[in-house]
This record gives C-alpha cells, structure tokens and sequence, in this order.
C-alpha cells in the first residue's frame, strides 16, 4: 500500500477523531506532510515508543498505541500463562487517555492490569511493576521533550526498561498488527468486570517509606528549597519525601505547579536548560534559598541550581552526580555504613571524574551504555551475585540518579531527598554546594564535560545521521581531530551490548563520544577533558567542541 492509499484510509476511517482528521484534511494538498505522517511506522525500540502527536503511523495517536498495545500482549501472553501488567501516565496531552486505551486493550487480550489512579512519577511505575509482581509495565510519558511529543515505556518484569533483544521480538509482533481496527475495547467494560484493577494507597506507602530508606544523613543545620515540579507528576511524592525531613522548607513555583500538559510557561520542561530552570531560579533568589531543584514531567529526571548571593548558578547532571556520589560515599564512611565491596555505576558518556573519586575510596566502577537499564540491570545482576547492598550511587550526566534498589530506573524523588541532605550537610561545614564541588576538584582534578545537539528532522535526516555516523567511523587518526584510538561500540568487543556509538580517546586526558538519540531526531556528542585549572579544562573543551562542530558541518555537507 502507498503511502497515498494510507491517507485515504486513515482519512475515511470512522474511529478517527475529528481533531486528527482536520489535521489530515490541513495537508490534502501537501505531498511532503502527507510523507513525513506516513513514511514509516513510529519505531518501537528499548524505549519503546516516542514521537509528536497527531495523525499517522508515524505519530503517537490512539491507532499506533492499541497497536505497539496488542503487540506488547501477545509478548507478555508468551512468557506467562497469566500474564499481568502495571501501567502509569504523566501529565502530557492525551497521556491519560492513551493509559486508559492501553489498559483496555491489554484487558480484551486477557491481561490483568494494574492502573495507577492518577498520574504519577516513572520511577513508580518501576516500583509498581516489582511491588506487585507483574511481568511488564507500561508508562505513558515523553520524558523531558516538549508538549508536542508522547510516547511509550515498555518495562519488563524487573522493573527495567527493556533489552534490545526483548524490543525486537515485541517490534515484530507489532509489525503483524493492522494499523486501523474497526473498534476499540471499553475501558469501564473492563472495569467493571475487575481485569484493570486501580492500585490503592498502600503501593505508594511503600514506595515512601522505600524512599524515607535511602537517607544518608538527617538535615541539622536549616535549608531552605525553591522546588518546581514543571507542571508535571513530581509534586507529590517529592513534598512528601522533603517534607519529611526536619530543617527542611520547601517553597513552590505557583505556575508550575499543577500537571499541565501545555507547559505554558516553559514549553520544553527539560530540567537540563537555563529555560527550564528559569521560574524556579527566580523563586530562589526571591525567597533567598540556599538551592532551587526541578523535576521533568514524569519526575525521573532533577535539575539543580545554586544560589549565589542574587544569582543561581546552575549545576550539569555530571557535577550532580559527581556531588552526591561523593557526599553518599563521605557520609557512609563517617557513619560505618559503606558496605564492603561497594558500587558505583555509571554511563560511558558520564564525567570521568567520578571514575577518580571511586578509586581513591575503593568503590568499583561500572561503566555501561547510555540508558538508565543497563545501570538497572548491573542492580539485578548484584543481587543475583548475593551483593545486594554493594550498590550505592548510579547515575548519567543528562540529570538522572539512584541511590537505591527499589526501583530500576533513574528516580529523582531519591535524588531531591539526598540533594536536600547532601545541602544541610556541606552548609553545616560553612560551604555550599559549588564549595564542596570545588573542593573536590581541587583534590582530583578540574573536569569540564559539555555535549553538542545536531538536529536532523524527518526521513532525508534519518539518512544524514546515519551517514555521519559511517563517516566518523572512517575518521584518519591524524585528520582534523587527531585521536589516539577510536572504540566502536557497535563492531569492537567491548562487553557491553551492540550500540551505534563510537568513543575517541584524545591526548592531554580528552576524549568526544559520538552517539544518535535513541529519543529525538539528533545525534550527540560528548566532549570532555581535565585541566589543573578550571580555565584550562574549559578552553580545552570548547576547542574541542568547535572542531567537532566543524567536523560535523562538513560530513554533512
């Protein structure tokens, strides 16, 4: 079938709502909208499902979610003779719905299902599908990506995010799917007949106290916390994990406060930006706050800023991560509670110099691909070994952190309780954050870690990224970045899993990596390097940023 034929079909179906029919009928006359709607089936991958909203089989709309949905069930049918799954929504547009239909759909293929009541964090849909012994979990989220996406995380039945492997075989169970369905199952039917049950009170009882757990260290000297849940699921759960807490006030950003999926007044609520971070930057200096924390749509994700006197300096995920893995392994030690053989797991794209903080305080580092499961799964393979209690910190440079092993996904309801912690606890000493930062890179060196976005939309961009990737492969040691050996973690034996990433090792302790997003239509690249000064690691990194930038221009070309 063309992609002509797809249209019409799309066009004349009767399930089809109008809003998403209008758009249709918008671009009748345009061959290249009706192209990019068309050209290919929203990609189903270890992230399961991503992408705008709107008509298509290239969009996240209720056609492509009761499909991947249908596709998901008959995996889960065949690993359990009675299968069962927990499902979670955020605070986008349509999420609730989308949850509603999956929940539905799921139900008819003879599934029970467990739906969260309201919306709520991602790392609770990862408690959830552990807590309630399900064999996958669905979460109906976009992450960080602005109001315009959706998507879809498939968990399996350890609360991870799903393995390649397990991504292709659902991938081809989805691809046997029809696109179109002559009608939808009832949600209330299902309801009704007890095969989607609501969760109760106790799961997130559990899942506070779980929390209440990780603490390291009891805030004694007062703090004060602007806080902003960007008009997401975070509010919640983070005020019950800090109001928990003694010398701990929290004040929130009103505007950003309620679940909104517009995003008005931040419409790409990605903690990692200065945007982002704006509303609640300005609270800080406004009430005179020692920090200001955010949180992205589905809570997985923390940004942190720093306010220092009438500004707010804004920390990276790497300088967070690098903070709380030394405040946890510095507090443990003083409290005798570090475990014997301890853990640290991080990202190969993530700071190197958390590497040096472990290795001068004995911890073992676990260095995995980017995506918060494979850090998941080294949890499970620790408890499987008998260690359960040997992992401390995990984390990756884009704002995700876990202390714990109640869930297997980043959690940033953990990591706003230890922020708070690790704040009282370094202002006790007379320092703030950005003193105890430096301080530790006094001690092991001055990091700069940075990354560049290159942007390529639609199919000719799947094409350009593709090509820039082959072309870096082909990179000349002694060409316009001179490196000393490239790893290729798509082709070389590295012991981790197969992915399109490539990594080169510069002289003067620099290094780039090189990946696509396994999210939005870009690829990466990470840069970094160490200086004895903090000027030095800086011009080291934006040099090597504008060859890279340079590079990239002209492989394009």
């Amino acid at each position: 079938m063309n992609i002509k034929e797809m249209y019409a079909n799309w066009l004349d179906c009767p399930l089809l709502p109008k809003d998403l029919k209008d758009e249709l009928i918008s671009v009748k006359d345009d061959d290249s909208a009706i192209e990019e709607l068309f050209y290919q089936n929203l990609e189903f991958g270890t992230g399961g499902l991503r992408g705008k909203m709107g008509p298509g089989t290239n969009r996240m709309n209720l056609f492509t979610v009761a499909k991947a949905t249908r596709g998901l069930a008959k995996h889960l049918k065949s690993e359990s003779q009675s299968p069962s799954c927990a499902l979670c929504y955020d605070s986008r547009i349509n999420s609730e719905y989308f949850a509603r239909l999956s929940a539905a759909t799921l139900a008819s293929e003879g599934i029970k299902v467990y739906l969260f009541p309201r919306l709520n964090p991602t790392p609770l849909l990862s408690f959830a599908v552990r807590y309630l012994a399900c064999d996958g979990g669905i979460m109906i989220t976009a992450s960080h990506n602005p109001k315009v996406y959706n998507g879809y995380k498939v968990y399996d039945s350890e609360g991870c995010q799903i393995s390649g492997e397990t991504a292709d075989k659902i991938s081809e169970l989805i691809a046997e799917e029809s696109d179109l369905v002559e009608s939808l199952p009832s949600f209330d039917k299902y309801l009704e007949k007890g095969d989607i049950v609501i969760i109760d009170e106790a799961l997130f009882k559990a899942f506070d106290r779980e929390i209440r757990a990780l603490s390291v260290f009891t805030p004694k000297t007062p703090i004060k916390i602007a806080y902003s849940p960007l008009n997401g699921t975070g509010l919640k759960p983070v005020m019950r994990a800090l109001n928990a807490l003694e010398n701990v006030e929290v004040a929130v950003v009103e505007e950003q406060e309620k679940p909104d999926g517009n995003f008005p007044t931040c419409p790409s609520p990605n903690p990692e930006t200065k945007e982002a971070m704006q509303k609640v930057s300005e609270l800080a200096i406004k009430l005179k706050a020692d920090i200001c924390l955010a949180t992205d749509p589905d809570s997985d994700r923390v940004g942190v800023g720093v306010r220092k006197g009438e500004e707010v300096v804004l920390l990276s995920g790497n300088q967070v991560g690098v903070l709380l893995f030394d405040f946890i392994v510095s507090a443990k030690k003083e409290l005798g509670t570090l475990p014997e053989k301890p853990v640290l797991v991080k990202t190969i794209v993530s700071t190197k110099l958390a590497d040096k903080i472990a290795s001068a305080n004995g911890v073992e580092t676990r260095n995995v691909l980017t995506g918060f499961k494979y850090i998941g799964e080294q949890i499970a393979e620790l408890e499987k070994a008998g260690r359960p209690k040997s992992y401390i910190f995990g984390f990756e440079e884009s704002c995700g952190y876990l202390s714990g092993a109640h869930v297997r996904d980043k959690d940033a309801v953990n990591a706003c309780l230890l922020i708070a912690e690790m704040t009282s606890y370094y202002k006790g000493k007379g320092k703030s954050l950005l003193d105890a930062y430096d301080d530790i890179s006094k001690k092991y060196g001055y990091f700069e870690d940075s990354q560049l976005n290159f942007h390529f939309e639609g199919q000719s961009g799947q094409k350009i990224m593709a090509g820039l990737m082959q072309s870096f492969r082909k990179l000349d040691k002694n060409g316009e970045i001179p490196f000393l050996s490239m790893t290729d973690y798509l082709n070389d034996d590295t012991g981790l899993p197969s992915s399109d990433v490539l990594s080169f090792e510069l002289s003067g302790e620099r290094q780039f990596i090189v990946r696509p997003s396994g999210t939005e239509p870009k690829v990466k690249i990470y840069l970094s390097a160490c200086g004895k000064t903090k000027q030095e690691a800086e011009k080291a990194v934006e040099e090597l940023g504008k060859q890279c930038t340079e590079l990239v221009h002209k492989l394009t070309k």
